[in-house]
């Protein structure tokens, strides 16, 4: 195994991933994981894909990561560590796609439409 590359995505966020052997370093557009998400519960989405398949932190993944909030990019990244371990090898998967891991959620913020503030709300109404 010399690098397995593998693309995760969540809202407007994009993650491309990079699993390589090593000693279990996580980095973020150049910075540890944990310093990039200072939040725990969004650290958890990160780290997930390794403990829901039962693997032990000997990878080193590289993650470049645009677009969306810190939620859709964690996210985003979760989705792209599990591809990547389905490409390492295939027992990964039963475990990863009962937690829907592995599922593109494609739900996005609707556009703004003219003639109204926001998406679908109204100016309101005036009889006379």
């Amino acid at each position: 195994m010399d690098m397995i590359n593998a693309l995760g995505r969540r809202k407007t966020a994009v993650a491309r991933v990079y699993l390589m052997k090593g000693e279990g370093n996580i980095t973020v557009n150049g910075r540890d994981y944990r310093e990039y998400f200072p939040q725990i519960h969004v650290q958890h989405n990160v780290i997930d894909p390794f403990t829901v398949a039962g693997v032990e932190p000997a990878f080193d993944v590289k993650i470049n990561v645009r677009g969306g909030g810190y939620k859709g990019q964690a996210e985003a990244i979760r989705m792209g560590i599990s591809r990547a371990l389905v490409k390492l090898s295939e027992e990964y998967k039963k475990p990863l796609k009962e937690k829907k891991f592995l599922t593109r959620d494609s739900r996005m913020v609707e556009r703004k439409k003219y003639g109204r503030p926001k998406a679908r709300k109204r100016f309101q109404f005036s009889k006379r």
